[in-house]
């Protein structure tokens, strides 16, 4: 039996879209270090994938605050436009 990594848990605990492991928004600095890792050299299925994780975040956080949601560009700040950036 493998030991337990908690760097490679760093996943969305839905529907609040906060990390598993640190409780941060998600995708949290380290989740998206381990995405960047995980889709080198091809940002476009990075950002492909990451746009279906914004459409579904945009729907439960919609339902869970209906009155207080974040604005569209904040979670197109928190979902896409780190994909674009070179680290």
């Amino acid at each position: 039996m493998g030991t337990f990594d908690p760097v490679h848990q760093h996943l969305p605990r839905r529907p609040l879209w906060l990390c598993r492991v640190c409780t941060a928004a998600w995708p949290c600095p380290t989740a998206q270090m381990l995405l960047r890792t995980q889709y080198e050299g091809n940002r476009v299925a990075l950002s492909v994938y990451m746009s279906g994780q914004l459409f579904d975040a945009t729907a439960d956080l919609t339902k869970l605050y209906p009155n207080s949601a974040s604005s569209p560009g904040a979670l197109f700040d928190r979902f896409l436009a780190w994909t674009a950036r070179r680290t």
